[in-house]
């Protein structure tokens, strides 16, 4: 039997005149992998495609060294708990993660021995006989994630699992997805918030209008953050006053705007020494900063970034034929004139 893998190839896919992936190539290995981008980046239909679910337009998606569309062998190595809720209302959750058991291909008290293990292992021990109409939010969430674990996958696929779940829930989930990666799986964890993928690995995959404009460590993705250019607006009683201050104490300001008559904003390379110089001329000068805000401090203001940098480089990936992942972000081979998308 193969190894636990994902591997895709220049894979793109389109519905009608809709692009939703773009030659994306990449390669996971055992362990946790977070896949990060803002809502409608591709994610959930990169997912669809390694669960087997929906096949490339153009490309090859392979799951342990096999194509999974159409292909039970593979599938039945597959855990997908999918971001959308529709759950059987009037089952209980031992009945509903039994039955998923058994579709997976287990024999019916082992299916249900092991749908009453992933339930407790999830903290539902006490709910299980109960139907899942009346689970909270958290319950129906982790008895979906029973229902992905319930068969032991070796590949684990989890689109958005911490939406709407309480701190409790967040701790079980968050602990459960780690043991079983701990036991070789690949885990495939997609969300649009960095700090939930921080928790649990630094294998990171940005992902935004359907490319992979990024991987590699999570704090090196943190680093890029602050690399890309940020607009840094104060508000306060004299802008100009302050312009003129922070420009003559500062070579890192590249230009400067007025937004309104109360507003100045600064566009740098180096925000930390904008911050600390602003702060510091206001205190000197006796300026009135009612506020300081940075609308390029976020992830999805990165992804916006790195789409734009991908846009001027020719091609579409050096080394996509062989999807081969990389171990440091591709702003790295970008320096040396290489896609990002690779």
């Amino acid at each position: 039997m193969s190894a636990p893998s994902i591997k895709a190839v220049r894979v793109s896919k389109w519905y009608g005149k809709v692009t939703a992936l773009q030659d994306v190539s990449l390669q996971c290995t055992p362990g946790v992998w977070g896949l990060l981008g803002p809502n409608g980046s591709g994610k959930t239909t990169f997912m669809r495609l390694v669960a087997g679910l929906l096949a490339p337009s153009v490309g090859q998606v392979k799951v342990c060294d096999q194509a999974p569309f159409a292909n039970p062998d593979v599938l039945r190595r597959v855990g997908l708990c999918p971001e959308a809720d529709a759950l059987y209302d009037d089952l209980s959750g031992l009945e509903f993660v039994t039955a998923m058991a058994e579709l997976s291909g287990l024999p019916g008290k082992e299916a249900r021995d092991r749908a009453a293990k992933a339930l407790t292992d999830f903290g539902l021990e006490k709910a299980m006989d109960r139907a899942m109409g009346g689970y909270s939010r958290g319950m129906r969430q982790r008895a979906k994630l029973a229902q992905t674990v319930v068969h032991d996958p070796d590949v684990i696929l989890l689109d958005e699992p911490l939406t709407g779940t309480d701190p409790t829930s967040r701790h079980v989930i968050l602990e459960q997805i780690q043991r079983r990666a701990d036991a070789g799986a690949v885990v495939l964890f997609s969300t649009h918030v960095l700090h939930e993928v921080e928790a649990l690995t630094e294998q990171v995959l940005l992902i935004a209008r359907g490319q992979l404009v990024a991987q590699g460590n999570v704090h090196e993705i943190r680093d890029l953050l602050s690399e890309h250019p940020h607009h840094v607006r104060v508000e306060c009683d004299k802008p100009r006053e302050l312009a003129a201050r922070v420009l003559a104490a500062t070579p890192g300001v590249s230009t400067v705007t007025f937004p309104s008559p109360s507003e100045v904003e600064f566009l740098s390379h180096d925000p930390d020494d904008v911050y600390t110089t602003v702060a510091k001329q206001a205190i000197d000068g006796g300026f009135e900063i009612k506020a300081l805000t940075s609308p390029d401090a976020t992830l999805e203001a990165l992804f916006h970034y790195l789409v734009e940098r991908s846009a001027g480089m020719a091609g579409t990936g050096a080394d996509a034929a062989q999807g081969k992942a990389r171990g440091v972000p591709k702003s790295e081979t970008k320096k040396s004139g290489k896609e990002a998308g690779a």
